[in-house]
């Protein structure tokens, strides 16, 4: 009797195909999903983040990864960790920050597989400081059809290791990593805030002053009109020293504690964000925002994972889900950036998701997304509106001419044509990823959807 199948989604809950989902407990379970046989080939799958369709295998086998979690080696002298793929940043955070340690990179969620942080490459509010996710990996383990299991340097390794750097987990099944930390001596961050009135005034905040934060990010009101068009809420900041807390907080200055306040309910027929109610929001959410506030403590949570406060807050998109567009621009396309901006506002697309930021210089890695320059995100309803996909499509044709690209990790439409231009070195990877795997047998939605794979 065949093994049942389960429906699979990315975050955006958009197209669920069926896949035999594999539930292994330890690594060797894990090493061993890809010696199940499967036409269709075999993924690993960490929680799900993603937004499209990369941790998905239709009628192939999946290997859910977050039954092989946990610590295995942890030196706080150098500020190293080892941990098992299937590990969360959020459990990270949990071991690390009581400790004086913090994850080197951490994207919007802490929601995140340590497997899946290195399939993404994820990047964070301090990219323009260290760097993704990758650059902060001494090493790897992880296991490919022709190498079998081997612990992977860039040193030692570079092709492989940098082709499974935002390779989509398409090289071979990681199975645990050791990562470089990042030293804390407290656990809350000191920010300073700008409101600013239009784009421009936030872009030249940004390139005069980012270099002297850690963090730095911009909320982007995607639906304001005229004059107003890209106004932001600019939070800039750094973890905080211990003479900035008050004598209450510097009794426990480590401390972190974070859950889900709420759990936004499965009962929403149709998408709550329309043009109406986004527009509103944004309004009230950009008018409360102080025009200019300094040393402002806040938590890990408060900076970087707000949305973490509200568990499946996807759900307020209804049963058609959502879309999330990320574009990566070099430095000198602030005027293709301008245009982007220019085109989402006059569309009257309804995102109250939208965030602006500044790249560093991009690591090895081929399928890498992070280049040096800007990157704007925004969430969209999906299947809402009929002239959505055409929207899309010119900026997707903008963003190639300006030399940019789109994040794999949140895509789910890019036309396969223009992967290319937007990912140079494909052919470098493709020729990596055939070593490891020659004979085909990771596969994914989204590698049979953008031609990665054959």
């Amino acid at each position: 009797m065949p093994d049942p199948t389960e429906p699979l989604a990315g975050w955006a809950n958009t197209a669920p195909t069926p896949a035999t989902v594999l539930r292994p407990q330890d690594v060797d379970e894990l090493a061993a999903a890809l010696d199940r046989p499967s036409p269709r080939g075999v993924v690993a799958r960490g929680l799900g983040r993603s937004y499209g369709d990369p941790a998905q295998n239709a009628g192939g086998l999946v290997a859910l990864t977050t039954g092989v979690s946990g610590i295995h080696h942890l030196d706080l002298e150098a500020g190293l960790v080892t941990a098992e793929a299937g590990t969360s940043i959020d459990a990270l955070i949990r071991w690390l920050v009581p400790l004086g340690w913090f994850v080197p990179v951490t994207p919007g969620t802490r929601q995140v597989t340590v497997g899946g942080a290195i399939a993404s490459d994820v990047h964070g509010k301090n990219h323009h400081k260290v760097g993704s996710w990758c650059d902060a990996v001494e090493a790897l383990t992880i296991v490919t059809p022709a190498g079998g299991r081997q612990q992977i340097t860039p040193a030692s390794h570079p092709d492989l290791f940098w082709a499974t750097a935002g390779g989509m987990g398409l090289t071979g099944i990681i199975l645990d990593a050791t990562i470089r930390l990042t030293r804390v001596r407290t656990s809350l961050l000191s920010v300073d805030t700008d409101r600013t009135p239009d784009l421009d005034t936030t872009l030249d905040l940004m390139e005069s002053g980012d270099h002297a934060y850690d963090y730095s990010v911009a909320w982007i009101d995607l639906m304001a009109r005229g004059a107003a068009v890209g106004r932001s809420i600019l939070d800039r900041g750094r973890f905080a020293d211990p003479e900035q807390l008050s004598d209450r907080q510097r009794r426990d200055p480590l401390g972190f504690r974070s859950g889900s306040l709420a759990t936004f309910p499965d009962l929403a027929p149709t998408s709550l964000i329309t043009r109406t109610t986004v527009r509103a929001f944004n309004e009230v959410w950009y008018r409360k925002a102080p025009r200019r506030r300094r040393d402002h403590l806040q938590t890990i949570s408060q900076f970087f994972h707000p949305l973490d406060m509200v568990d499946r807050w996807n759900r307020v998109y209804g049963p058609r889900g959502l879309l999330q567009w990320q574009c990566a621009v070099p430095p000198d396309a602030t005027d293709d950036l301008r245009w982007i901006v220019q085109q989402i506002s006059a569309s009257g697309q309804p995102s109250f998701l939208a965030v602006l930021k500044r790249f560093g210089p991009g690591n090895a890695g081929p399928l890498s997304f992070p280049v040096e320059g800007w990157t704007l995100a925004l969430d969209v309803p999906a299947g809402a509106d009929p002239d959505l996909g055409q929207l899309l499509d010119r900026l997707d044709d903008r963003v190639v001419a300006a030399g940019g690209r789109l994040y794999l990790a949140k895509d789910s439409r890019l036309r396969p044509e223009l992967l290319e231009a937007m990912y140079p070195r494909l052919d470098e990877w493709r020729k990596a990823r055939d070593a490891a795997d020659p004979d085909g047998r990771l596969a994914s939605d989204l590698g049979r959807r953008l031609g990665l794979i054959g």
